[in-house]
């Protein structure tokens, strides 16, 4: 039998963290110590009733240290950050400087460089950094990118992708709010996608940006095998009419060459899928990572170019 793992938790309050702690337990392992400033972290009891708790970094720190010194097999061999998208590069570097494995949420830095700096933390502590890119293990989507490579290549397939998941009023006066912190729409709720369109088709040769604020972003991307029109938002009101009016607050749609690619199933266990690969030695890399950083990098940053390229339909409602 594997031996069991001891796990930390950064950022335990956070909206993604539950699914973490299940990963955890459904792995076999424990958590063993979590921190967040906010304790509300009652989820912890439903997972992990005994684990130790802190609000202060210090205090967790101290902690963790205590443990890696104690030498009796109770120091912690993996640290799940779940942060603020600014700290995760901080955090990152902590776990391997507190002599454990990391686990990152997306994205794993707001920067292409700060990946850098963090291969460099990798051989000086011969631990790894894992990061999450669940899309990748989704079988929809690895039927799609099997579907790509192997079929003909005498054009680049279209596609159109639309993200509309509603926030209320509390979103802006979040730290998700705020670019410096969260990286801005693009950045927070859409890396995955962009990590998933170089996953599927290829090195990124065009990014131009048609529209950003701060609830919606679009574009239009172009693939080695490829040329996307995107779009997405947090505003309600550009969830389809149809759909708005039944109740529904999100809106997910990527269609490729006209066909709609169906994986709105399947995402229930790709956290605990994560954590059988990375415990399996076979997590997603720091450089894995560095083609979906560089395009939302580039979309935070570059010139707002309505008319250049291709425009999403959605963008004809934008005001």
């Amino acid at each position: 039998m594997p031996t069991s793992k001891n796990f930390a938790l950064i950022g335990a309050a956070g909206y993604i963290a539950p699914r973490h702690m299940q990963a955890i337990r459904a792995t076999g392992n424990q958590l063993l110590a979590a921190f967040d400033p906010n304790d509300s972290v009652g989820i912890i009891d439903s997972h992990f009733p005994n684990a130790d708790f802190f609000t202060e970094f210090e205090r967790f720190d101290r902690h963790v240290d205590l443990r890696r010194r104690a030498g009796n097999g109770g120091q912690i061999d993996y640290v799940s950050i779940c942060s603020p998208n600014y700290l995760h590069d901080s955090h990152t570097r902590f776990a391997l400087r507190s002599g454990a494995h990391a686990i990152c949420e997306k994205p794993l830095v707001l920067n292409p460089w700060n990946i850098d700096g963090l291969l460099e933390i990798e051989r000086e502590t011969g631990k790894r950094i894992n990061t999450i890119l669940q899309l990748r293990l989704h079988p929809a989507i690895v039927a799609l990118r099997d579907r790509v490579r192997n079929g003909p290549r005498e054009h680049k397939h279209e596609v159109d992708l639309a993200y509309v998941t509603a926030r209320g009023h509390w979103y802006l006066q979040s730290w998700k709010g705020d670019p410096k912190k969260s990286g801005g729409i693009a950045t927070n709720i859409g890396v995955h996608f962009f990590d998933m369109l170089h996953y599927i088709f290829g090195a990124l040769q065009i990014n131009v940006v048609h529209l950003a604020t701060e609830t919606k972003a679009a574009g239009y991307l172009e693939y080695e095998n490829a040329r996307v029109r995107w779009f997405l938002s947090v505003d309600v009101e550009d969830v389809p009419a149809a759909q708005r009016e039944s109740g529904q607050r999100t809106y997910r749609s990527i269609t490729v060459d006209g066909e709609e690619i169906e994986f709105s199933g399947g995402f229930t266990d790709l956290h605990n899928r994560s954590y059988e690969e990375i415990l399996g030695g076979r997590g997603f890399s720091l450089e894995e990572n560095r083609t979906a950083i560089t395009t939302v990098a580039a979309i935070r940053t570059g010139k707002v170019t309505p008319s250049q390229g291709d425009g999403h339909p959605f963008l004809k409602h934008q005001a």
